[in-house]
């Protein structure tokens, strides 16, 4: 081989397995070498060679028998927040310590080895990654299991909830990773690391077997080292599941294809052409850091390189995202993590006198700090006098957000702007300061709140040499015009190739 195996993303194993350069056993073995040296990044918490040298074998044999597909035998990593048969399932919670779930999320068995019906895809499972507790956080220092460190600098967060999985393809500890957005939480640890990542339109992908933080936000996505990458795998993890209630019944889609059609008018040097992006000025205010306006203004003078029309446009309603947000997800959270009580399963008190002293005892033994916080906020504006006041106002406001996105989308094909205010803080930077993290999350809120599509692309570099991503929002199962504008912008720039030093 010409490249070191862990240098190798998804598209290129795929192609070598292919092509038996290289087999899976070898390219496992590989991995989980580089995932045991690197353990004091924090990125996994749990490793399974066992069971992944076993599927590597398969896939193996599958390759041998012609009965493999694109992805088999190519490795990958699940956040802990997707259930597991074949390894433990936390959240990144204490309440669900030891916990081993009897099935696999749909999401998992369409990227593995299928079950119940679902066809898998074969990749090799190496593990289950780090994430703050039930996905709640905006730095991965939320966790029960310890922090995750940012592999560019480890003394800055690689960014939340999903930062296991960010910080794991960010180091190459392997090619993909599985993210949740819930209000950025794929897109912007994706920004802070240097990776691909994209949230699709809500009920693209199932949420079946998926542990739920707030149900009508959460969504699954792929995290990896290009668009063509993300494209492989979102192909493989989308589709229609009818135990999930809210899953879009389309048919399947092949994004890595939607994502190569070129566009009408389109040329080798100019393949943006015709492609309007619009601009929302709230989305570069006074306040953003000047390195990220610096590198986000570069990345769209790119697109305009490749033919793109850029068009200013305007989210009149984008402030308010945040405190739409963080109503509307702690009331979710507050009904889901009611389950949590000791009863069934994970944690339950070791002393208690009834068994409402035993919910009490082993919720606040278990839950952490923050999750507390947000089912305690959460009650608070579901409770009898504040539901109209809070959580039924927030309501109006998410439908005048999602309606002000569709103003926009009559004047442009694809929104872009910033990821996050700033480059990756320091692991104690917003300790003391939770509404810090909240604020943190405005560039990515609104369009999570209006169920839209929309993705992080490596753009540069900003403060200390820490990675900046442009964000691309599109309309409604638009997933494919974001790949196709982030796969023209990754052919004409490497930035998605860097790697942090000594990696």
């Amino acid at each position: 081989m010409s490249a070191a195996l862990h240098e190798m993303g998804v598209a290129a194993l795929a192609r070598a397995l292919a092509e038996k350069e290289v087999s899976s056993v070898e390219v496992t073995q590989s991995l989980l070498g580089r995932v045991q040296a690197q353990a004091d990044l924090g990125a996994f918490l749990h490793v399974n060679e066992e069971t992944a040298l076993a599927a590597a074998a398969a896939a193996d044999a599958a390759r041998a028998t012609g009965t493999a597909g694109a992805l088999t035998g190519v490795p990958i990593a699940h956040k802990d927040i997707f259930v597991t048969k074949d390894a433990p399932t936390t959240a990144g919670s204490k309440i669900l310590d030891g916990y081993r779930s009897p099935f696999d999320a749909t999401v998992v068995a369409r990227l593995g080895a299928g079950a119940d019906g679902v066809t898998g895809a074969g990749m090799v499972m190496l593990g289950k990654l780090n994430c703050d507790e039930f996905a709640m956080g905006s730095a991965n220092t939320n966790s029960a299991y310890g922090v995750v460190k940012n592999p560019w600098n480890r003394e800055r967060v690689p960014g939340g909830s999903s930062g296991g999985s960010a910080a794991a393809v960010a180091a190459r500890l392997v090619p993909a990773a599985t993210g949740t957005d819930t209000g950025g939480s794929i897109r912007q640890p994706a920004s802070f690391t240097g990776i691909t990542g994209i949230k699709p339109t809500y009920g693209v992908c199932s949420r079946y077997g998926m542990i739920a933080y707030a149900s009508s936000l959460d969504q699954a996505g792929p995290m990896a080292r290009s668009a063509e990458d993300c494209a492989l795998l979102l192909s493989a993890m989308s589709g229609f599941d009818s135990r999930d209630a809210t899953s879009a019944q389309r048919p399947a889609q092949d994004f890595h294809a939607q994502m190569l059609a070129p566009r009408t008018g389109a040329s080798a040097d100019k393949p943006l052409a015709g492609l309007r992006v619009g601009l929302p000025k709230e989305f570069f205010p006074a306040a953003l850091a000047a390195d990220v306006n610096g590198v986000v203004r570069a990345a769209l003078a790119e697109l305009e390189k490749l033919g793109a029309t850029l068009v200013e446009v305007s989210l009149p309603r984008t402030e308010l995202a945040i405190p739409v947000y963080y109503i509307i997800a702690p009331a979710e959270a507050s009904s889901n993590l009611s389950r949590f009580d000791g009863v069934k399963f994970g944690h339950r008190a070791a002393q208690y006198t009834d068994l409402l002293d035993m919910y009490k005892k082993s919720r606040s033994e278990a839950f952490g700090t923050e999750v507390k916080r947000r089912i305690m906020t959460g009650t608070y504006v579901l409770s009898h006098g504040y539901y109209d006041a809070y959580y039924l106002q927030a309501q109006k406001l998410r439908r005048m957000i999602a309606d002000d996105f569709q103003q926009v989308f009559q004047q442009c094909d694809v929104i872009a702007g910033p990821v996050a205010p700033t480059v990756a803080w320091p692991l104690n930077g917003h300790s003391t300061d939770p509404l810090a993290d909240y604020l943190a999350d405005i560039f990515t809120l609104p369009a999570s709140l209006a169920g839209l599509p929309g993705m992080s692309v490596p753009a540069g570099f900003g403060a200390e040499g820490l990675p900046v991503g442009v964000q691309l929002i599109g309309n409604y199962f638009q997933e494919g015009t974001l790949l196709h504008t982030a796969h023209a912008f990754q052919a004409a720039t490497d930035w998605h190739t860097r790697a942090p030093a000594g990696i």
